[in-house]
């Protein structure tokens, strides 16, 4: 599953999901654009990735900002010259009860988890459209299909990016572009580390394989649906999660 002469974009790449989908991508012979907040952690990234044989860049910008994922999508189309494969990764908390839920947490979650995959893949469409050729890869979550107590912003967030990649979907299929998600369940990230053990002991109960997921489960999902292997593969939500949904 060779992507040797793609350019990749990934959102929220300095950590967690985001991170191992980079490695992953760059391993299979992309050349990545890591984004995210912290250009820290994308220096070490790309310094790593490099350090590997790999190619890739560091592109600081903050998703929830329209007009930084505008000029940063253009920036990365000038150097790299095209984008073939965008994923949507970049995601955040901010839970409570909906009852106590406050507005603003409400619209951070939908901003950053939604509606910055809609205008990211705004920015890159037309390239992919000209190209007939393109590979867009949503990160949802179980949540977003079985939804979760105190995280009515969160479950949304994930539901609404799989409705906005079926009709993305069918939108572009005519032009040989993809999209398609991946719905992790539980997996071992920093967002996850925080919760109490009793907790982590009790979402293993649920899950049928018996372990929690890691990082790069979700990331050979996200490989395998960028590949041209998965050509004939569009409008789908890929579930990584052990078993935990079925049917």
């Amino acid at each position: 599953m060779s992507l040797s002469g793609r350019v990749a974009l990934v959102t929220g790449a300095s950590q967690g999901i985001g991170k191992a989908c980079v490695l992953k991508l760059a391993e299979r012979g992309a050349t990545v654009a890591v984004v995210a907040r912290n250009e820290e952690k994308l220096k070490e990234l790309v310094s790593h990735i490099s350090g590997t044989g790999g190619k890739s860049a560091a592109f600081p910008m903050d998703v929830a900002d329209e007009e930084q994922i505008k000029n940063t999508c253009k920036i990365v189309i000038a150097e790299f010259g095209k984008i073939d494969i965008l994923v949507n990764n970049a995601g955040i908390t901010r839970d409570q009860l909906v009852m106590r839920m406050k507005r603003a947490d409400w619209d951070a979650v939908i901003n950053t988890n939604l509606t910055s995959a809609y205008l990211c893949t705004q920015q890159v469409i037309s390239a992919m459209l000209r190209q007939r050729w393109g590979r867009i890869i949503n990160i949802t979550s179980i949540f977003g299909q079985i939804g979760q107590t105190g995280q009515a912003n969160y479950a949304s967030s994930k539901a609404g990016l799989i409705g906005l990649t079926m009709a993305i979907a069918r939108e572009v299929a005519s032009r040989n572009i993809t999209c398609n998600a991946v719905a992790p369940g539980f997996i071992e990230t920093a967002m996850t580390a925080a919760l109490p053990e009793n907790l982590k002991q009790e979402a293993v109960k649920l899950i049928p394989l018996g372990r929690v997921g890691a990082p790069e489960d979700v990331a050979n999902a996200v490989a395998f649906l960028a590949s041209e292997e998965a050509s004939y593969i569009t409008g789908h939500v890929l579930n990584v999660n052990g078993g935990m949904l079925m049917g």
